[in-house]
């Protein structure tokens, strides 16, 4: 990869979620990355592949509605539409280490279907 700034390089691997660019994301992505989530603890690079990368073909389009950069850290909030309507708002955490992504934190937002709010269980 290119040396490209962290807010380009995050906008490149959505896109490459939604061209099911699995190289481009496998290489933006350091040996040693990590992966935390509400359902996944910590998770190395296997394993998110595994659990993430085959779930992704629901989705009609990420809107990316904020990219903060500080040094080696970044903050991305955006609203995830998939096909049939339902959307949810996501922010994710991003550690760099270099050029390469060392770890992605997600914190899950609130939910909507056609617009409307979706009361989540629990």
């Amino acid at each position: 990869m290119v040396h490209a700034s962290k807010a380009e390089t995050i906008r490149r691997i959505f896109a490459a979620y939604l061209a099911n660019d699995r190289a481009f994301v496998e290489d933006a992505f350091s040996e040693d990355f990590r992966f935390t989530s509400p359902y996944d603890d910590n998770i190395d690079k296997p394993a998110y592949f595994e659990r993430c990368w085959n779930n992704s073909d629901w989705i009609e389009r990420h809107k990316l509605e904020r990219i903060f950069v500080e040094g080696d850290e970044a903050f991305v909030t955006y609203r995830c539409v998939a096909k049939g309507g339902r959307s949810f708002r996501n922010t994710e955490f991003f550690g760099f280490e270099g050029d390469k992504v060392k770890r992605i934190d997600v914190y899950f937002g609130a939910a909507y279907d056609n617009g409307a709010f979706v009361k989540q269980l629990g």
